[in-house]
């Protein structure tokens, strides 16, 4: 840590490990910011979210801002979210995964070839997210409006 000094500016994305922390090993008044990107960020398709330590800047956080928003959407949050943030969005993509698999299992169950069916699950995953993005309505109403009464979805 010799050779940073307040004019470095750390970017940490060590899952867990508080701004505190950071702070008891780096030379005093080392700006840090704290980051949570996830795995779509490889694809221009994150979800990430930003905390700015006590000697960091605005200009700091505008950096960090761009720096991120390059690879999709960020959010600056105080730091006692980021763990949550961690479960939501940095670990996220695992669950959606799982997800997506399971939808392509049963297609493949039911007699669709295996690349069929993921590709319509993947495709179905990534509609319904534009969905809930792009019309700004809730999660459930938008369930709704597929799930007729007496339809298929909910039989």
């Amino acid at each position: 840590a010799s050779h940073i000094g307040k004019e470095t500016l750390v970017i940490s994305i060590a899952a867990g490990v508080s701004i505190s922390s950071m702070e008891r090993y780096l030379p005093v008044g080392t700006r840090i910011v704290r980051v949570m990107p996830n795995t779509p960020c490889l694809v221009g398709a994150t979800a990430s979210a930003y905390a700015l330590g006590r000697c960091a800047s605005v200009e700091d956080g505008k950096d960090v801002e761009n720096i991120l928003s390059a690879c999709g959407k960020t959010f600056n949050v105080k730091e006692n979210l980021l763990d949550a943030v961690t479960g939501l969005s940095g670990s996220g993509p695992a669950y959606v995964y799982i997800m997506i698999e399971a939808m392509a299992d049963g297609g493949v169950r039911m007699g669709l070839p295996r690349s069929v069916a993921l590709n319509l699950a993947a495709q179905t995953v990534f509609g319904a997210a534009k969905m809930v993005l792009e019309t700004g309505e809730h999660p459930g109403l938008l369930k709704d409006k597929v799930a007729s009464p007496g339809g298929t979805t909910i039989a």
